[in-house]
């Protein structure tokens, strides 16, 4: 419930962006074109990119044959923070699935497509080249 003195209180302090965000925006969108060129080689037909909805946002839309894949990408610089692959916890999960939905609802003529949502990881080395790259198929099923 929301407090009805919700404008009385100070505004919180602005957050500070830590030493390595300024590094990963400026390459924020180095992911999604990596894995939309991987994923194109290997016979993917691009849809849509930073889709947007009141449920979420999906990276990117291909298509594999008549499937419609929706992908999450992940990329990280190294490990310490964790591999990239389990990036994706069981709200985001709910996120992906809702931003999925939205997207086939969205198009009259995919309505009864048949889609799924894969997760693309990215790790990256210390300078920047590709270390590897996981594609994990049908990588969210529940939320």
């Amino acid at each position: 419930m929301t407090s009805p003195h919700r404008d009385d209180r100070p505004d919180p302090p602005a957050r500070r962006p830590s030493p390595a965000a300024p590094a990963r925006r400026g390459g924020g969108d180095a992911g999604p074109r990596l894995a939309r060129r991987h994923l194109e080689a290997k016979g993917y037909r691009f849809l849509a990119a930073n889709w947007r909805c009141p449920a979420g946002e999906l990276d990117l839309v291909m298509l594999d044959g008549d499937e419609i894949v929706a992908v999450e990408v992940k990329t990280r610089r190294g490990e310490a923070a964790g591999r990239a692959e389990e990036a994706v916890g069981p709200a985001k999960a709910r996120r992906l699935l809702a931003s999925a939905e939205w997207f086939i609802a969205s198009g009259s003529e995919l309505g009864d497509a048949v889609w799924r949502i894969d997760l693309l990881a990215i790790t990256l080395r210390p300078s920047g080249a590709v270390a590897r790259v996981s594609h994990i198929v049908n990588a969210v099923t529940t939320g």
